[in-house]
């Protein structure tokens, strides 16, 4: 949706038409999702997290600013609710996701690259759920959604400054968790 499109359909919404809102909800879900996604790690959490930061939207888009860009409040908005689902599953279950259990017979290369590409994919999800939630929010939004610094510190509330701080800290968590990866497959 074009950021002039968007203001009419904006506008529209804050003066209180539901299909205008309707319109928003799905112009912009799938970007949501995937940032929800990207943070939470989780597709249910992010499924909620799509939920709550629609509703939290709606209950505060007569607070948006018209001077602002629509896409980087509802981030904003998307990024504070993936942090908080994840606060709370933190505080009300263990985080530990079992890992599917490989069969010993009959591995071919195939199956041993798949195998080795799963494993990746864990350490690297390992490695994300490692990171504070304000780093693993500000490195999805700099590597994932290619935002700007700038960008970014708006959309977490936080300076420029605070947000390349957040980024450094969490590409070298990783680059220390992901360095015992080997290189290439079996």
């Amino acid at each position: 949706m074009k950021a002039i499109v968007a203001d009419e359909v904006v506008g529209r919404a804050r003066s209180g038409d539901q299909n205008a809102f309707r319109t928003l909800v799905e112009a912009y879900s799938r970007d949501v999702f995937r940032l929800a996604f990207r943070i939470t790690r989780n597709e249910q959490d992010a499924e909620d997290t799509v939920q709550e930061t629609f509703i939290r939207a709606y209950q505060k888009l007569d607070g948006f600013e018209a001077r602002a860009n629509f896409g980087t409040w509802l981030y904003r908005i998307t990024a504070n609710s993936a942090i908080d689902q994840l606060r709370r599953k933190k505080r009300h279950e263990d985080r530990s996701v079992p890992l599917d259990e490989v069969t010993a017979g009959g591995v071919g290369p195939g199956q041993e690259r798949a195998v080795f590409g799963r494993q990746v994919r864990e350490r690297v999800e390992s490695a994300l759920v490692s990171l504070s939630e304000l780093e693993r929010a500000a490195f999805v939004l700099r590597h994932f959604e290619e935002l700007s610094l700038a960008e970014i510190g708006a959309t977490l509330d936080i300076t420029v400054s605070a947000t390349k701080q957040a980024i450094f800290r969490a590409v070298r968590k990783l680059r220390v968790t992901l360095a015992k990866i080997p290189r290439t497959a079996p």
